[in-house]
């Protein structure tokens, strides 16, 4: 049975029922999940209701039910793995591998893969989610999400706990990410902010636009290099909305060169891949008072269209 100890030192706004504070506050699970997995709770080792007011300076200790994850198929698939410990473990994704199971998507995923580097401990992955992965393809363990084409930088939890403390961090945006992009063209200032709202695109359910109806987005960006029709920049996203940064620079003019959704067709690069890479993460560890720092060179294929639109760049000059 996972135990989970937790003393409340976050200045709340006024008391919060337990089981909203476990799921808004903890991100240790949903509401319903709290249900499922029938949780207990204690406060000075006596039980309590999940509807007690819990408050600052509150130590709550909770246990619930064990459940082995749902439809998640371990298989030995290859890593690039950047750090490990009994906690966690930073992963450099490779492009075209999906994160997390979904519809279509069963097999060969990072969740599958890191499900099978666990058992080959005899220990079991953060079971997390483990309901949404039947209902709606939600992985366990992974702590953010990174698109299929998106590669670079991605960490996942090894236990119950290590995965709520990692998730807080990204809910109050205390983790700072930092991507590489190769874009069309190339952005009217040197550096800025992208500051937007961004929705569901109510016309296809699998892109998102700039909406006054959406969710708030910010995403900082840099050029590093510019060449004739094309940039390369790097980009701090504040929030952390599906698409965000694609969406950001498509609405700025700026598609990701060999972006499938939000790109264009490009004469010069027709087979380009998503030229969108994770490559920084600052994070404070399960453990650890100082952030850490993970960080990932660009990927082969940036460096042969970087390579490709130098020799261009040199020959018309």
């Amino acid at each position: 049975m996972p135990c989970f100890s937790h003393n409340i030192s976050e200045q709340l706004i006024s008391p919060i029922r337990l089981d909203r504070y476990i799921s808004e506050n903890l991100c240790l699970m949903t509401r319903s999940q709290i249900k499922a997995r029938n949780v207990k709770a204690k406060l000075k080792e006596k039980a309590i209701k999940l509807s007690y007011q819990v408050k600052y300076g509150d130590f709550i200790e909770l246990s619930w039910d064990d459940q082995p994850p749902i439809d998640l198929i371990p298989e030995n698939i290859p890593l690039e793995i950047i750090f490990e410990n009994e906690r966690c473990i930073v992963v450099n994704k490779a492009q075209g591998m999906v994160v997390h199971p979904a519809a279509g998507n069963r097999s060969g995923t990072l969740a599958n893969a890191l499900y099978f580097r666990k058992l080959q401990k005899n220990e079991q992955l953060s079971i997390n989610n483990e309901r949404l992965i039947q209902q709606e393809g939600i992985r366990p363990g992974i702590v953010h999400r990174l698109d299929k084409d998106t590669s670079g930088i991605i960490i996942a939890a090894w236990d119950d706990e290590a995965h709520a403390f990692l998730s807080g961090q990204f809910k109050s945006r205390r983790v700072k990410k930092n991507y590489a992009a190769i874009v069309c063209g190339a952005p009217k200032e040197i550096k800025g902010c992208i500051d937007t709202y961004i929705a569901r695109d109510p016309k296809n359910r699998k892109r998102f636009s700039v909406s006054p109806n959406g969710k708030h987005a910010i995403t900082f960006f840099k050029v590093v290099k510019k060449w004739q029709g094309y940039s390369l920049l790097l980009l701090r996203p504040k929030t952390g909305r599906t698409h965000q940064i694609r969406v950001h620079l498509r609405h700025i003019g700026c598609p990701i060169l060999g972006d499938p959704i939000y790109g264009c067709d490009d004469k010069q690069f027709p087979k380009a891949a998503l030229m969108l890479h994770s490559k920084r993460l600052e994070i404070a560890l399960p453990g650890d008072e100082k952030k850490r720092v993970f960080s990932s060179n660009l990927p082969e294929r940036f460096l042969e269209v970087i390579e490709k639109l130098n020799r261009i760049e040199g020959a018309n000059g």
